[in-house]
């Protein structure tokens, strides 16, 4: 991936409104290592930020041990498999009326009653284990409302960091927000696995319920997060309202569309069982070395995430980034020895970050306080939908054709889209964060 640091010549600091609770940002200099002064500056984001990075292990704890209990009950993969169907289809109807809910209350109000909500749902699953009531239709109903919390609070959450750091410290935050999720998805089902073998389902519950604490105190100490200007009472005309903005705004579409370059045409995740065999001639570990590997190099584009902070051209860097991406999966698609592919993985995961990054900036930085929740909510569904979109899509692609025809293929398609988005939108390329344009 060419070099990130050469997107833009020495910076001169940003002028803006330090938020309240917020000490005025330091020069910017050079990193390496993630920029923490966002957990530094303002006492009531590094709250925010310690609470779910908590909260965020617990519930991918909680993920990995209601599998366990489907599977220990039905002893059904296809089961297991309608798990993630129950979690997903909830997180993408709610998630655009959640975003319509954070743009017309108290975005505190909605993160506070939310979080609660999924909390106790944890102490459903904990109670109905401790009781012996295991019933698989029971814990599909707690997965689909549990979701639905989520839909209601990510929007809530995410409108909430422009109004606690200014805008030069949201690439810091949102590399650090990649930590909490990197973190959270290997951290979580570790520790699932382990307690929930050792101790019983209800010991991961109780755990996640606890973990809740810390994201319910974070939530509990911030001050009123009200729009700036209310939105539309209605909740579906605030959607469309939403969405007939993201209409008008070139820039902010183009992050969503590059974002589905990479998930939808370059995502072989469904295809890891069957590369482990036939290309290595692995077994159930070498599909889990496979899975884990982009989450390896994403920590690691996590960590590595000081020099983010330098670059304006936000665009450009998104379209580097996720030709990155494609290039790296396409590669990963023609290797035949595991540790060369589990380079080009992990080098895939690290470019989805840097891109994670720098869409999400935009998205922040570009659209007006009392639109953010709709964006946000519009934001979870790519982010939702797509990955399995492109699994779908692989996996056809593949029985059609070859997992490495697929593979490769969809790395090449991804890259190829990129440059129509590219030459077709030639402003987005030129974004600057300074003057911020949707």
């Amino acid at each position: 991936m060419a070099n990130p640091g050469r997107l833009s010549s020495a910076v001169t600091p940003t002028t803006s409104k330090t938020p309240p609770g917020a000490t005025a940002a330091p020069r910017p200099r050079r990193r390496i290592f993630a920029d923490l002064t966002p957990l530094r500056t303002s006492p009531d984001y590094r709250r925010l930020w310690i609470g779910n990075t908590i909260s965020w292990a617990g519930q991918a704890m909680t993920a990995l041990a209601v599998s366990l209990q489907v599977y220990d009950i039905t002893h059904s993969s296809f089961s297991v498999g309608l798990v993630g169907l129950f979690s997903l289809v909830p997180l993408v109807v709610f998630g655009l009326y959640g975003g319509a809910v954070a743009d017309t209350v108290d975005r505190r109000t909605l993160g506070l009653y939310s979080a609660a909500g999924a909390a106790a749902l944890s102490v459903a699953l904990a109670t109905a284990a401790l009781l012996g009531f295991h019933r698989v239709w029971f814990l599909y109903a707690v997965v689909a409302l549990q979701s639905v919390c989520g839909a209601l609070n990510s929007p809530a959450r995410s409108a909430m960091i422009p109004k606690l750091l200014p805008p030069e410290q949201l690439p810091a935050a949102n590399a650090l927000t990649s930590l909490t999720t990197t973190f959270g998805a290997t951290v979580g089902p570790m520790l699932g696995g382990l307690i929930a073998g050792r101790w019983g389902y209800e010991a991961a519950y109780l755990i996640d319920v606890a973990a809740f604490t810390a994201a319910l105190y974070a939530m509990w100490r911030l001050p009123s997060m009200r729009p700036e200007r209310g939105g539309d009472e209605r909740g579906r005309a605030s959607v469309l309202d939403g969405l007939r903005f993201l209409g008008t705004r070139p820039n902010i579409r183009m992050t969503f569309f590059t974002d589905m370059c990479a998930m939808v045409l370059a995502h072989p995740r469904s295809l890891f069982p069957a590369v482990a065999v036939l290309w290595y001639g692995g077994d159930a570990r070498t599909v889990g070395l496979l899975a884990a590997a982009p989450a390896v190099g994403a920590l690691l584009g996590g960590l590595l995430s000081g020099w983010q902070g330098r670059i304006r051209r936000h665009g450009l860097a998104i379209l580097l980034s996720v030709a990155a991406w494609g290039l790296a999966i396409a590669v990963f698609g023609l290797t035949r020895n595991l540790w060369l592919g589990l380079f080009f993985l992990a080098l895939a995961g690290c470019a989805d970050t840097v891109s994670m990054v720098f869409r999400s900036t935009m998205l922040q930085a570009a659209t007006p306080d009392e639109m953010r929740g709709r964006l946000q909510g519009v934001f979870i569904v790519v982010v939702a939908g797509g990955p399995r979109l492109g699994e779908f899509l692989a996996g056809a692609a593949a029985d059609l054709t070859s997992p490495t025809v697929a593979v490769t293929g969809g790395g090449l398609a991804c890259v190829a889209a990129l440059a129509v988005l590219a030459a077709r939108w030639p402003a987005f390329a030129r974004y600057d964060a300074r003057s911020p344009q949707a």
